[in-house]
C-alpha cells in the first residue's frame, strides 16, 4: 500500500514534490508510520524500487540473450509509471548523501550485480560498467524528455552495448 501509493505520488507529482507527507496521506496512514519503517525520503525510494523491481529475469542461454533480456526488463520497469521518476530523483539525491548512495549501492545495485556477475561470468568491474551504462542511458533519456526510451531505441542501446562485452572469442 505505502509502495503503491509512493509510486503514484511520484508518478503525479514528480520526486521533489512527493514528500513523506503527501505519500502517507496518499496511503492513508500517519507521516510517524512511515518514518517508524524508513528513517528517509531515500530508504523509502530504494525499499519502493526493490519490490517495483523484483527478481532480475535472467533470460536466455548465452550471454548475448542474458544481457539483452536484462537491457529490455530494466528499460521496461524505468518505463513503468513512477519508477523511473523515483529512481533518477533517489539517484540525484544519492551524489550528495554518502549514507543514500551506500543504501543504493548495498541494496539495490549489488544484488543485480552479483547475479549478472555469476550469470556471465564477467568480474565485477566489467559487470558495473554495463550497469552504468544501461541505467545511465536510460535515466538520461527519462531527465531529458521526461519519457522512458522507445522500443526502437532500446534496441540500439543492445546492439551498441552487446559488442563491447565479446572477449574476442566470438563469444558473447
Amino acid at each position: 500500500m505505502v509502495f503503491a501509493a509512493t509510486l503514484g505520488t511520484v508518478h503525479e507529482l514528480g520526486y521533489a514534490r512527493a514528500t513523506v507527507e503527501r505519500i502517507a496521506a496518499a496511503a492513508g496512514v500517519a507521516k510517524s508510520t512511515v518514518y517508524r519503517r524508513w528513517p528517509t525520503k531515500g530508504a523509502l525510494i530504494v525499499d519502493c524500487l526493490l519490490d517495483a523491481f523484483g527478481p532480475a529475469p535472467l533470460e536466455g542461454t548465452s550471454r548475448a540473450e542474458i544481457m539483452s533480456s536484462s537491457i529490455r526488463w530494466v528499460a521496461g520497469k524505468v518505463g513503468e509509471p513512477g519508477v523511473g521518476d523515483a529512481f533518477a530523483g533517489v539517484f540525484s539525491d544519492a551524489v550528495s548523501d554518502p549514507a543514500l548512495r551506500e543504501i543504493l549501492s548495498a541494496r539495490l545495485q549489488d544484488p543485480y550485480r552479483l547475479q549478472l556477475q555469476e550469470a556471465l561470468g564477467e568480474p565485477e568491474n566489467r559487470v558495473l560498467f554495463f550497469i552504468d551504462v544501461v541505467v545511465g542511458t536510460l535515466l538520461h533519456r527519462m531527465g531529458m524528455t521526461g519519457e522512458p526510451m522507445v522500443d526502437a531505441d532500446v534496441d540500439a542501446l543492445v546492439e551498441m552495448v552487446l559488442p563491447q562485452f565479446t572477449d574476442g572469442s566470438g563469444r558473447t
